[in-house]
């Protein structure tokens, strides 16, 4: 499987942004799809997760009533739409496919996934 997540740019505080990520190759429907962040000198963190063949979904406190996962399966697309950003919400976010979750409190856990996009830049200004 292959990722290529999408749809990142400049806003301002406030703002709103919608990420896609597209998968190509076979996929799983039952595989989560996590969305990852990574800021200049931070750890990589946990944003939010959703899994396709229920449409469950994990979110990090951060972005919580702010940020929304869905999924298109029919397309192989899963979106991260942003409200209310923040410039501290400023990162290259990644989407990842875990093929073989397991319940829903691992899901955060960045190494129990399998195949990861190259990143988009989302930067929130103030």
């Amino acid at each position: 499987v292959q990722l290529q997540a999408s749809g990142g740019g400049l806003v301002q505080a406030g703002g709103s942004l919608r990420l896609s990520c597209v998968a190509s190759g076979h996929t799983f429907g039952q595989a989560v799809v996590g969305w990852f962040r990574q800021a200049p000198g931070k750890e990589r963190e946990f944003v939010a997760a959703i899994r396709r063949i229920t449409g469950g979904s994990r979110y990090a406190d951060s972005v919580k009533g702010r940020f929304a996962v869905s999924r298109d399966n029919a397309k192989n697309t899963e979106f991260l739409q942003m409200n209310s950003l923040k410039p501290e919400d400023t990162a290259v976010y990644y989407c990842a496919t875990d093929f073989t979750p397991g319940p829903w409190s691992t899901w955060q856990d960045a190494n129990l996934y399998d195949s990861w996009g190259q990143g988009t830049q989302v930067t929130v200004s103030s």
